[in-house]
């Protein structure tokens, strides 16, 4: 089991920063693949970045490529999602989520999840 606590989400302006962070507990974090989901209320959660347990390979949704970084620091069993250029469409409840495998793989992988972070971003 992994338990999986996100904080830093809030209200910013279009245009600027937050940076999301997901502290793991539980297991070894650097033998799980790690990822930022999001949601809005009515619409299915989407995928937002993963990265890999060793924090070498990551990917990203296209909507967020070039805006979004994705890091973790397994010293510190923490993962997190800087997000710059803020945009009001990036507004959701953002879930921190855990993959029992050490590679990128298929999103249906991920079984443990936070319980999420608000983010608002007014235009």
């Amino acid at each position: 089991q992994v338990q999986l606590v996100e904080s830093g989400g809030g209200l910013v302006q279009a245009g600027g920063s937050l940076r999301l962070s997901c502290a793991a507990s539980g297991r070894t974090t650097s033998n799980y693949a790690m990822g930022w989901f999001r949601q809005v209320p009515g619409k299915e959660r989407e995928f937002v970045a993963a990265t890999s347990g060793s924090g070498i390979s990551t990917r990203y949704a296209d909507s967020v490529k070039g805006r979004f970084t994705i890091s973790r620091d397994n010293a510190k069993n923490t993962v997190y999602l800087q997000m710059n250029s803020l945009k009001p469409d990036d507004t959701a409840v953002y879930y921190c989520a855990a993959a029992p495998r050490r590679n990128l793989g298929p999103l249906k992988d991920y079984d443990y999840w936070g319980q999420g972070t608000q983010v608002t971003v007014s235009s």
